[in-house]
């Protein structure tokens, strides 16, 4: 069934794709069959979508604090838009979460209620805002890698993970290709706008190898068909960087990744002094105003 615009498919209950636009504000899977599948552990599955989750909310937040500091109106209305598309990522993945555990906890009480330890969002997702060149070079590997996994998770075990998936393969795409487009026009500029690109590149790259090891959840559920195994997705995003790189005379840092604590990274709950700074900026509302509405 087609509509001539989105509002009317959120009202047509005999369609089923209208979910992936929202319901409504309060449930974004309202409507949506979200019983586990049978043989998957709820709880493991909740924690899964807890990280892809967690990972869209916090860069999301990161991508929102460039309003009105993009270099061209144009980009101000993309890097915004690129932020709401991972916000609507981070809604559904958490929404996900509290049906899957049957604990029935909201998107909200994931955002607002938790602890910094309790986050488990990969530690490139909350980095410290940096110039345009940073940020060109974290959507650039960001983008990239999840588009990877989601294209696989549209064979998930779990129909609404291949729902959510489904959907963001093609934000994600857009957000790939914006990137990439900026990625070359600054390393095959001028020699300060590729000394900048260049310079985001290293000081990002440090937390790039943690994006490629999976968590023992990550491997159990993928075992099992329901999750992505992000350690089998090196090799296309090395070689989607590669052809960016050269067509931007960018050089491939040569450093070596960030150590965790313990063992532990951002998907362990482990995070760099960034994030507590993030978390009381994205947190500071909700837990001023508790309960309140708009």
């Amino acid at each position: 069934m087609s509509f001539d615009n989105a509002y009317e498919a959120l009202i047509d209950a005999h369609d089923d794709s209208r979910w992936a636009f929202g319901t409504g504000f309060e449930d974004p899977l309202a409507g949506v069959d979200t019983s586990v599948p049978s043989g998957v552990d709820g709880v493991e599955l909740a924690q899964y979508c807890l990280m892809l989750g967690d990972d869209a909310l916090v860069f999301s937040h990161r991508l929102q604090q460039w309003c009105t500091r993009a270099p061209e109106l144009e980009d101000e209305v993309a890097i915004a838009n690129i932020g709401l598309d991972l916000l609507g990522q981070a809604r559904l993945l958490l929404a996900r979460a509290g049906k899957a555990d049957g604990s029935d906890r909201g998107e909200d009480d994931y955002a607002f209620s938790r602890a910094e330890h309790e986050f488990r969002n990969v530690r490139l997702a909350e980095l410290e805002r940096g110039d345009f060149g940073q940020l060109v070079a974290v959507l650039l590997v960001f983008s990239t890698w999840r588009l990877a996994l989601f294209e696989r998770l549209r064979d998930s075990a779990d129909p609404v993970l291949t729902a959510i998936a489904d959907k963001g393969v093609k934000e994600l795409t857009y957000h790939r290709d914006y990137a990439a487009r900026w990625a070359v026009r600054l390393g095959d500029g001028t020699a300060f706008s590729r000394e900048r690109m260049q310079a985001g590149l290293d000081e990002i790259w440090p937390f790039v190898d943690e994006l490629f090891v999976p968590h023992e959840i990550e491997s159990r559920l993928a075992a099992a068909g329901v999750a992505a195994d992000p350690a089998t997705v090196r090799a296309e995003v090395d070689e989607v960087l590669t052809q960016v790189f050269t067509a931007g005379t960018l050089n491939r840092p040569q450093v070596s990744g960030k150590a965790g604590v313990d063992g532990q990274t951002g998907r362990g709950g482990r995070h760099t002094e960034a994030m507590g700074y993030l978390l009381a900026e994205l947190q500071s509302v909700a837990r001023a105003h508790p309960e309140a509405t708009w």
